[in-house]
């Protein structure tokens, strides 16, 4: 669709680079995760879907009709997307959480990848993540479809705040609160939020 460095996509490069992540370790995605991340950090209820004997912690998901703003059911628990394995585990936005799993990977961020004492990700891995490597040029090649991130960069999985446009917004603060909103104890994320 566009030369390398060219124009920046949101979501595309984390598909691609789930299905990296699977190919170079010889995992699949989920293994990987569960096994370098989610397991040394703690995190028992993350994963790409929610077990049987956990579905009545899942809360349903809404979102406002684009017709009448009212709030409709747009996932709910027992047909829930996330109440069976999918076919294609998607790093874009397919994981589901609590907000304790979620505290303890911002933790790890913000302690600069490490858990207690234990190496999770490297500090110049987690400088990368939370640094905007969005370029002008790409931001201007990319036009309306960054509108979301206004004031925001974009670093390895999270936004950056790069202006000053309302009192939370500090720069550097990083985070990303996804697909379906911030985590809560019966909340779904997609991805995760430390700021």
């Amino acid at each position: 669709m566009h030369q390398p460095g060219e124009n920046w996509m949101y979501n595309t490069g984390s598909y691609a680079l789930g299905v990296l992540i699977a190919r170079a370790s010889g995992q699949s995605l989920p293994t990987f995760l569960r096994e370098r991340v989610f397991e040394p950090l703690g995190m028992k209820d993350t994963g790409f879907s929610v077990p049987a004997a956990k579905l009545d912690r899942l809360a349903s998901s809404y979102w406002p009709s684009a017709a009448t703003g009212v709030l409709e059911l747009h996932d709910g628990v027992a047909d829930s997307r996330w109440s069976r394995t999918p076919a294609f585990p998607d790093a874009g936005a397919g994981l589901v959480t609590t907000v304790d799993d979620y505290l303890a990977f911002g933790s790890m961020l913000l302690n600069r990848g490490t858990h207690g004492h234990t190496r999770v990700l490297s500090r110049p891995s987690v400088k990368t993540m939370t640094t905007d490597q969005l370029t002008p040029a790409q931001r201007a090649a990319s036009g309306s479809s960054l509108e979301f991130l206004d004031g925001r960069g974009w670093g390895f999985g999270v936004s950056i705040v790069v202006r000053r446009d309302d009192p939370s917004a500090v720069p550097g603060r990083f985070g990303w609160d996804g697909g379906t909103g911030p985590p809560g104890r019966r909340t779904r994320t997609s991805s995760w939020s430390p700021s």
